[in-house]
């Protein structure tokens, strides 16, 4: 007995299932592929999937280009603080000639380059909250390591050089170097001895960063050589000498190079006032006071009786 559906067989005619044709069905789905709704659909020809596959494509790879998680470098360097850093290329970070002398400095050495690579860890580790954290600390040491000797190379200046041409380091405090880009400078090549700095080229002195952030990175993740190197391979880029040196004036008037020296080695105050008298003990004069100079008045005056001294 034929089922009564609606729709149209392969012969023509309506209102029958036949078993050599098929019948589309109000849901879409006739058993064998998806068809449109109310269109029959011929089983000796091929369903045509590659329209619907493609979208289906195309959206997971849209779908994936969008939740595509940051790597480890890229989501280090877009912390808060971290804007003096570079980028390093994971070819530089694979290769171990790169890195050699680094595993004795760095902690959980091999955890924390499989951290910045992305590397899965081993399945049967198991770390608690407190390993995961200085886990953390280590590939952030190991990273900055790697990036002091990453911008010392060719594809480590350059690309210092465009964060320098973007003013990403700051300017110059100074007011004579009229907002001078600066480049980050450490005053110590191991680690923890002292925090990074900026390093003006204008008039080669250095500064603190403007960011209590920035305050806080280590100097040794960016070298003593590298903006003095920077300077060398660029010289384009070096700025002119600031020659105006800031003038200190009272009143108008330009002060004299000895003008504070003279305060400095002045007598104090007490000592340049009138000479006390003491009564037992006499003038109180000092190692170097000539005692023959003094005028004969002066030593009529401590010859007076407390009295009548008092009385004038």
């Amino acid at each position: 007995m034929a089922r009564e559906v609606s729709g149209t067989n392969r012969g023509g005619s309506s209102g029958s299932y036949a078993p050599g044709g098929a019948v589309a069905v109000e849901n879409g789905w006739n058993g064998r592929g998806p068809t449109n709704r109310g269109v029959p659909v011929n089983p000796a020809d091929p369903i045509d999937l590659c329209s619907n596959s493609e979208s289906e494509d195309s959206e997971e790879a849209s779908g994936s280009d969008q939740e595509e998680e940051p790597s480890w470098i890229q989501w280090f360097c877009s912390l808060r603080g971290n804007e003096f850093f570079c980028e390093v290329d994971e070819d530089y970070i694979e290769d171990d000639f790169n890195l050699s002398g680094l595993s004795s400095q760095v902690p959980y050495y091999d955890y924390a380059l499989d951290m910045i690579l992305d590397n899965d860890p081993p399945h049967d580790v198991m770390l608690t909250d407190q390993q995961h954290e200085l886990l953390e600390s280590a590939a952030e040491m190991l990273y900055g390591l790697i990036h002091a000797r990453y911008i010392v190379t060719t594809k480590g200046l350059a690309a210092m050089l465009e964060k320098f041409k973007n003013c990403d380091f700051g300017r110059c405090p100074r007011c004579l170097c009229e907002g001078q880009a600066c480049l980050p400078v450490g005053t110590s090549d191991i680690p923890g001895q002292s925090t990074v700095k900026v390093f003006c080229p204008k008039c080669d002195d250095i500064y603190y960063p403007r960011s209590e952030y920035q305050c806080s990175v280590d100097g040794a993740y960016f070298s003593t050589t590298f903006p003095h190197l920077m300077m060398m391979t660029y010289p384009t880029h070096r700025p002119p000498k600031s020659v105006e040196v800031y003038v200190p004036r009272v009143f108008g008037f330009k002060l004299h190079p000895s003008a504070y020296g003279n305060r400095e080695t002045a007598p104090p105050v007490k000592q340049r006032r009138a000479i006390k008298k003491d009564p037992e003990e006499g003038l109180s004069l000092g190692q170097d006071a000539d005692v023959a100079a003094l005028p004969d008045v002066i030593e009529g005056a401590i010859a007076l009786p407390v009295g009548d001294a008092e009385s004038l």
